[in-house]
């Protein structure tokens, strides 16, 4: 009997763009496992482990009780503590009713995207910018329409330029990093009050990433929630509170949007999980073991942002909030891929292309994770000053 073989396609929303840094950690972990020295700057995780806290509340939690489903919303006390938070860390209330845990912050994405959004809606996002946003996007059928930002204006968006964006075509949603991935860049108080007016005059869906407040160097970040009830706010336990893999993170949304989400988690999810939910509730009470490490990571941007420049990387992004510094290498290349490449084979550093933050301008720069040991940074310092110069 004959048979006519088929061969399957994937989906046309599954052809989105790899997140090349997790394929840069792939690669430099396959060249590890075969014996090279590599240090690790591609990745935004924290190399130190959870705080103390939390480990033992995980264990506590595992000593015989059941870990189960909890509401799709999550715990009622995670939900109270993360409302707690807001007051105690910016002196807002936040009704606990209005808060979603969900599988890291990259589900509270596609919760939101989904609560939020129709297919072919118009969602501006700053560039560069966290990859992520426009693959999920390309995957939901959403339309990434691009803000630039560079040195001239400080790699910070403007209500101005939200403004502009609206008029020459109508935007559905707004979606702002800040402390921003890839640049470290921060918006000011003042900043960030004006684009949510601007959103709320404009009926533009706000969306405010903050998953990397608590990690900040000379001032502190402020959330949305301050200035619109309309934002809808997400944030993770990942970053600040060294839980990457716990797959932990929440949304403050809208008034009228928590039951929105519920249903989608119930579907999707059914709850976030629970350990991770049980412990997260301890990372609040951890801040002096987070600062420490947060000093950690002040002396490594110290580091480099002063080893850098005398290796000819002198065009750097503000470096204001988070754990990465953006380097502008054209100087060097104007193929950041082939660069980086050469970075890890030649050197030994795994650093990410600037490719994977602006498509169309980030041939011209790398970005480096400074997450790790002191000592890492001075090595890769000494790494760079001979391949720099080869």
């Amino acid at each position: 009997m004959n048979r006519t073989s088929h061969a399957f396609k994937p989906a046309r929303r599954a052809a989105i763009a790899p997140f090349i840094a997790m394929d840069v950690k792939r690669e430099a972990t396959l060249m590890e496992q075969a014996g090279g020295t590599i240090v690790h700057m591609e990745v935004g995780e924290p190399s130190a482990p959870p705080p103390r806290r939390v480990r033992e509340a995980a264990i506590a939690a595992l000593g015989g009780q059941p870990v189960g489903y909890t509401d799709a919303l999550g715990l009622a006390s995670l939900r109270e503590r993360i409302s707690r938070h807001y007051r105690e860390t910016y002196g807002v209330a936040v009704d606990p009713a209005r808060v979603a845990v969900t599988t890291g912050s990259s589900g509270g994405f596609v919760m939101a995207f989904l609560a939020l959004f129709d297919p072919g809606a118009r969602v501006a996002i700053q560039n560069p910018g966290y990859p992520a946003y426009r693959n999920i996007f390309g995957a939901l059928g959403l339309e990434a329409v691009d803000l630039p930002v560079d040195f001239a204006n400080g790699f910070a968006i403007t209500a101005a330029a939200v403004e502009k964006a609206d008029e020459a075509r109508k935007l559905d949603g707004l979606l702002l990093m800040s402390p921003a991935n890839p640049t470290g860049a921060m918006q000011s108080a003042d900043s960030l009050r004006e684009i949510a007016e601007v959103c709320d005059r404009r009926g533009i869906k706000f969306i405010s990433d903050e998953i990397y407040h608590g990690l900040t160097y000379d001032r502190p970040a402020q959330t949305a929630a301050a200035f619109s009830d309309r934002a809808m706010i997400v944030n993770s336990f990942s970053k600040y509170y060294c839980m990457t893999g716990w797959r932990i993170g929440w949304l403050v949304a809208p008034p009228e949007f928590p039951r929105v989400i519920e249903r989608l988690q119930q579907s999707l999810a059914i709850s976030a999980p629970t350990l991770s939910q049980i412990a997260a509730q301890a990372a609040f009470d951890a801040t002096e073991e987070l600062e420490a490490v947060k000093a950690g990571y002040r002396r490594n941007r110290d580091l480099l942002l002063d080893g850098l420049p005398a290796l000819g990387l002198d065009e750097l992004a503000p470096a204001d909030g988070a754990f990465y510094i953006y380097a502008d290498v054209s100087r060097f290349t104007d193929d950041s891929t082939r660069f980086c490449q050469e970075l890890l084979h030649q050197a030994g550093i795994a650093a990410t292309p600037g490719v994977d933050f602006d498509p169309r301008r980030g041939s011209r720069a790398l970005r480096l994770s400074y997450a790790g040991a002191e000592a890492d940074m001075i090595e890769v310092l000494k790494r760079l000053k001979v391949f720099l110069r080869r």
